[in-house]
């Protein structure tokens, strides 16, 4: 565990591990920084030891009650007979949930469904990379003498390229069910996102299954 100090494998939020005979040791991450599988190697900041206390709660926002503070709460006295007479009925009895809904799973099964539910209602989903970009890197190499270059590991680059994918077509969701605008404005938006699509049809050779990239119009995809 040594070899991934400060990485995905000794990460707290680092899930379903196991080893991959192409992408070796791989896994989920429960906090979705990156969709599966995510190398062990890989880096982000949330990381978070395994065994280290979780970060504190956030500050109490204003107007937010505050809490009991430890305080032992005064025990409640018992109701006089003649309070009890004139006590509201008590509320009906709730007959318990049947046992076919009942749910059996753990946590980690629990988090991949509720993943899976909020795609379909969000109309995201996940992508997977072309094997062959596996462990590559972009290499931006400044034309100035002397300057160091920046390397981009692909994985966290395709992962970024989906999540905008993602968040555009949230947004032409958000769009088409806009009561407060009228079809015309509908369309000339429309139009706009189609635009990006378009332009973003060259990163569209990172995507393992072309259906999973971006469709422009004609002359905008390539």
């Amino acid at each position: 565990m040594n070899d991934y100090a400060g990485r995905c494998g000794s990460c707290a939020a680092y899930t379903r591990v196991h080893e991959d005979p192409a992408r070796g040791r791989v896994g989920e991450c429960a906090l979705e920084v990156y969709p599966p599988p995510v190398k062990a190697t890989a880096t982000c900041a949330r990381y978070r030891a395994k065994g280290a206390p979780p970060p504190p709660p956030p500050p109490r926002a204003a107007g937010q009650p505050r809490g009991s503070g430890g305080r032992p709460r005064a025990p409640e006295r018992a109701p006089s007979p003649e309070r009890r007479a004139h006590a509201a009925p008590p509320p009906p009895h709730r007959s318990p949930l049947p046992r076919e809904i009942d749910i059996d799973m753990d946590i980690d099964e629990f988090r991949r469904v509720l993943r899976e539910v909020l795609s379909e209602e969000l109309g995201v989903g996940r992508a997977e990379m072309g094997g062959r970009w596996e462990g590559g890197e972009i290499v931006l190499r400044p034309g100035k003498e002397g300057t160091a270059e920046k390397r981009i590991p692909l994985d966290v680059f395709f992962h970024k390229i989906v999540m905008l994918r993602d968040k555009l077509r949230v947004l032409e969701q958000k769009i088409n069910a806009h009561e407060g605008l009228s079809d015309a404005e509908k369309v000339q938006l429309q139009a706009y996102i189609t635009g990006c699509y378009g332009t973003l049809t060259t990163f569209n050779v990172l995507f393992a299954r072309r259906e999973d990239g971006f469709s422009g119009s004609g002359r905008d995809s390539d």
